[in-house]
């Protein structure tokens, strides 16, 4: 070994000697006379995202009408201090702290009188010099029964267009323009370029009918431009209930300002269908080449799950995946007067509207719901918490308590959405190349976000015409990603004669979380009369399962004990790669693709609870488990 050391550090000697003994030109040097090649180092000279940063964009305080009314006490720095990882006291008096902070966080309060609240428990004398208002001031201080009654007399004031004109904090009040200073001034300080990105938002509340249509407002800017105009509001003469006219006040905003927004579609499960239109909005507008150019440029984005449901799908619009009953909601529309058709369904889930706007791209020109996926919480407690073990609840009546399971969430009448039935979900992914405003927007506007029920697992999704099983062998699977394809939220065209779409897909498990199940990839497409279609595959799994004659892959088991809240990691696997090439892929059809990333079993926050207060659920059909998963960005297809 010693002899063949130096036997070839001789030779190396002698050969530098002799290709130094070479003409070379006076002003290279030694190395220059080399071939260029590639550095050694594979980190050396990247110039695309690297890191995910993981967030919320959908974080109501006290400053929002409703949040305030159901006894958030806490406001927007509150909001900033707790997602960067202090640990706060909750509006109900408990020590709440994120088992690890977040990169970055929009305080998104309700616009329509933003403020409220906090105005009326201080006692200020606008407030007091109005009869009502004075009633309702005595009323919430007095607390117990009394403050609950004020809360519900405010918030039918509010939705039965009824609120008194002298309490309303109106666009162009003193009132009105103090709140959103606050908001502002807020994001601005908590906002740490590198370390944490605090974003400057709102949420545009629209109820019409009571369908749900609400979108959270994002600024890429600092409080200089947004302070320029105040938030767009729903009430006339103020606002509309209308999207395209809050469309319109983005551009007037952006015209005025030099500034950048974008929007991000609620969760539409609520919305009884009217959240993705195929020919008339709800406010009676027609869906044509306008209406889809439009949407297609202010929302890149839509809120696939939260809090109020997951929105992926619904087992109606997907018999066929065993996996599309999770968390759903479907009840009605907001004030529940309006129990939810089974012909609503498809203007409500992202599938479906992945599907539908490929269709309205081809009758239009432009794909108004070609939107990326993301999650949020739409917490109204100020805390952003997605985890099982750490869920506080939709708003502060729902924080941590022995009854929460049992009481009534929302109750309008005789309906009713229980306690249990809601969702500890979720946080937005986003692969950008530093944790700034400018950045996190810019990989939010190219779609390179994907959502995620709450764990932090790390997930790629590429697409191309060249992807082959060797390309998953390496640790880098983003090297060759971006060398070969596009990234979650690309387009792919033209397919080249013989080929069909191939993908590269990695996830790798949240190391506080469940071990991963599978890898799917969910494709939509449009076929030759203009029919929607799906289908789901399962293109890596853990363990030594094969699919069944059927075709599905078997269950991959579970290790939970509900007593308990407990489980083991003993199946699944850390991490899955793969990729996977479409083996019924025709080029003539427009189609969409997305990767679905399923954990194995864990407790849902409902076994926590029943662990941690000694209670038992009060129904048989309450989940106590769960199988958290991601959905990224999709990939299209267009011939």
């Amino acid at each position: 070994m010693k002899r063949y050391f130096f036997g070839a550090l001789i030779a190396t000697l002698l050969s530098a000697t002799a290709v130094a003994s070479d003409p070379v030109p006076a002003e290279e040097s030694l190395l220059d006379a080399y071939p260029k090649r590639d550095d050694y180092s594979p980190y050396a000279n990247r110039n695309f995202p690297t890191n995910v940063y993981w967030g919320d964009t959908h974080v109501h305080t006290g400053l929002s009408m409703d949040a305030g009314a159901f006894g958030a006490r806490l406001e927007p720095a509150d909001a900033y201090r707790f997602a960067r990882g202090e640990q706060l006291t909750s509006s109900t008096g408990q020590d709440v702290k994120l088992s690890r902070p977040l990169d970055f966080l929009v305080v998104s309060d309700h616009s329509d009188n933003m403020g409220f609240f906090p105005r009326l428990i201080s006692g200020e004398p606008s407030m007091l010099a109005d009869p009502t208002g004075r009633r309702w001031y005595d009323m919430i201080n007095a607390g117990g029964q009394e403050g609950v009654k004020a809360a519900v007399e405010i918030i039918q004031a509010v939705t039965a267009n009824k609120f008194p004109p002298a309490l309303a904090a109106l666009p162009g009040t003193d009132a009105y323009r103090s709140a959103w200073e606050l908001t502002v001034k807020a994001a601005e300080e908590a906002n740490d370029p590198g370390n944490f990105t605090a974003f400057i938002g709102y949420e545009w509340t629209s109820t019409n009918k009571g369908y749900n249509l609400h979108r959270n407002v994002i600024y890429r800017d600092d409080a200089v431009r947004a302070l320029m105009m105040e938030p767009y509001t729903t009430l006339s003469p103020f606002g509309s209930p209308d999207p395209r006219e809050l469309w319109n006040w983005m551009q007037s905003y952006e015209d005025k300002s030099g500034g950048r927004l974008l929007a991000i579609a609620h969760n539409g499960n609520m919305s009884n269908g009217t959240m993705f239109p195929m020919d008339r909005t709800v406010t009676g507008g027609r869906v044509d080449r306008n209406y889809a150019e439009t949407r297609a440029r202010w929302e890149p984005l839509y809120e696939t799950t939260q809090i109020k449901g997951d929105g992926e799908t619904h087992p109606y619009l997907s018999p066929n995946d065993e996996f599309a009953d999770y968390e759903t909601w479907a009840v009605g529309n907001l004030d529940l007067s309006e129990l939810k058709k089974d012909s609503m369904l498809a203007g409500e889930y992202a599938r479906s509207a992945l599907q539908m706007g490929l269709q309205l791209e081809e009758k239009f020109g432009t794909n108004p719901y070609k939107f990326g996926l993301v999650a949020a919480t739409d917490t109204h407690t100020a805390l952003a918490t997605a985890e099982e073990d750490n869920f506080f609840g939709k708003h502060s009546g729902a924080e941590p308590n022995p009854q929460r399971v049992y009481h009534a969430m929302a109750k309008v009448g005789d309906n009713e959405y229980p306690g249990w039935s809601m969702v500890a979900s979720g946080y937005q992914g986003i692969w950008a190349t530093e944790n700034t405003r400018e950045a996190l927007f810019d990989a939010m506007m190219r779609k390179e976000t994907y959502a995620t029920t709450g764990p932090r697992m790390l997930v790629r999704f590429f697409g191309g015409w060249d992807f082959e099983a060797a390309d998953a062998q390496g640790r880098l699977p983003a090297d060759v990603g971006y060398m070969k394809g596009v990234p979650m939220g690309g387009d792919l065209t033209r397919a080249p004669s013989g080929k069909a779409p191939s993908f590269l897909v990695a996830a790798l498990k949240d190391p506080l979380s469940g071990n991963l199940d599978r890898i799917q990839i969910v494709k939509g497409w449009v076929d030759g009369r203009g029919q929607r279609h799906e289908k789901v595959y399962d293109v890596a799994w853990s363990g030594d399962r094969s699919p069944g004659d059927n075709g599905k892959l078997p269950p991959v088991g579970n290790t939970v004990d509900v007593a308990n809240a407990t489980w083991t990691n003993s199946i699944g696997s850390p991490e899955l790669i793969t990729a996977w090439t479409d083996p019924e892929f025709d080029p003539k059809l427009r189609a969409v693709y997305y990767a679905r990333v399923l954990e194995i079993p864990t407790p849902r926050w409902t076994a926590y609870e029943a662990k941690r207060f000694g209670i038992d659920m009060p129904s048989p059909d309450v989940p106590m488990t769960t199988q958290e998963r991601a959905y990224t960005s999709p990939i299209w297809y267009t011939p």
